[in-house]
């Protein structure tokens, strides 16, 4: 990770005690809290902007039509009653 941040170790002390000098040791664990927060925010944001573009990318699907429905049996069985003619 240093390696891409292009720091090495000697540099990267100097980081930190010039924080701790700056903010001090009482107020670090407030920024890093602080940080933390920003961060999920930023993730729970950037979710719910991919979640509306998945959401207006999908194709509304067309209404079902209902099935036709079969005679009714009774309605036949009474027209076998009628007189012939």
């Amino acid at each position: 990770m240093l390696a891409v941040l292009g720091m090495s170790g000697g540099e990267l002390t100097l980081v930190v005690v010039a924080v701790l000098v700056l903010f001090g040791a009482k107020r670090i664990p407030e920024f890093a809290k602080g940080l933390g927060k920003g961060i999920n925010e930023f993730k729970k944001a950037s979710r719910e902007v991919t979640d509306e573009i998945e959401r207006s990318g999908e194709e509304t699907p067309a209404p079902v039509k209902p099935a036709p429905r079969p005679p009714d049996t009774q309605t036949v069985a009474q027209g076998s009653n009628l007189p012939k003619a």
